[in-house]
């Protein structure tokens, strides 16, 4: 995966987790009635995964300034969007979601499946090119 495509991808991750954790921090209750979901009991429930998420916006543009060097945030990326889709994909399969979750479902496994293969890419990428200021075969 090439530089600019790093960029593109850990820019709209960060664009997506951002505006969604926005969304949920800011107003649920208009997320909810938009999606047509009755909200929890207490909206602190909601409201702290959309600060997480912000948080994780955060993260993902400091993999698209300095991927290299933040390859191994990548993983916790991997490890977010592996949580939400492994349970949000369960209870689709098992027991069903509202629709207003499934799309994020999907785009969340889109993501996975990315961060995987720039993670992998990164990691190839450091294997053959030596630090800087090494010289190749020393």
């Amino acid at each position: 995966m090439k530089r600019l495509g790093l960029l593109v991808l850990f820019v709209v991750a960060a664009l997506y987790d951002g505006i969604l954790g926005l969304a949920f921090l800011w107003d649920p209750n208009a997320v909810f009635a938009w999606g047509q979901v009755t909200p929890p009991n207490h909206l602190g429930y909601v409201q702290f995964p959309g600060a997480l998420l912000i948080i994780f916006a955060l993260m993902f543009l400091a993999v698209a300034i300095r991927p290299r060097e933040n390859r191994t945030l990548i993983a916790y990326g991997v490890l977010l969007k592996l949580a939400y889709c492994g349970i949000a994909i369960s209870y689709w399969v098992t027991s069903g979601i509202p629709s207003m979750f499934k799309p994020f479902a999907v785009i969340d496994l889109v993501f996975l499946v990315l961060f995987v293969v720039a993670y992998r890419a990164l990691g190839e990428k450091a294997a053959v090119s030596p630090p800087a200021g090494v010289a190749a075969g020393s």
